[in-house]
């Protein structure tokens, strides 16, 4: 069992950042393929990013390419989204997810995760 939690949205002025953090419970947190997605309001929850358990492979939507960076640190069972740039179509609640799997691959449909957060909500203002 694994518990996330979200921590990081606000509200921003358009061309802002932010940082979202989930920190994740366990001992495994290394065993994991870690992934971000975000529902706007009337809209289907998305993968904006996801990362292996390592690290080492990451995937982007194309939404957010060259925006928002995603990355972890196994040792505070922490995976973070750095958002640059932020536009107001970023606006949405993001979610933080993860998939027991090792190796290379990074899940990016959100059926393939098992554990979810509650969520934190990012606005960005026009």
């Amino acid at each position: 069992q694994v518990q996330l939690v979200e921590s990081g949205g606000g509200l921003v002025q358009a061309g802002g950042s932010l940082r979202l953090s989930c920190a994740a419970s366990g001992r495994t947190f290394s065993s994991y393929a870690m992934g971000w997605f975000r529902q706007a309001s009337g809209k289907e929850r998305e993968c904006v990013a996801a990362i292996n358990w390592s690290g080492g492979n990451t995937y982007y939507a194309d939404s957010v390419k060259g925006r928002f960076t995603i990355s972890r640190d196994n040792a505070k069972n922490t995976v973070y989204l750095r958002m640059n740039s932020l536009k107001p179509e970023d606006t949405a609640v993001y979610y933080c997810a993860a998939d027991r799997v090792i190796g290379w691959y990074t899940p990016t449909t959100a059926h393939e995760y098992d554990y979810w957060g509650q969520g934190t909500r990012v606005t960005v203002s026009s």
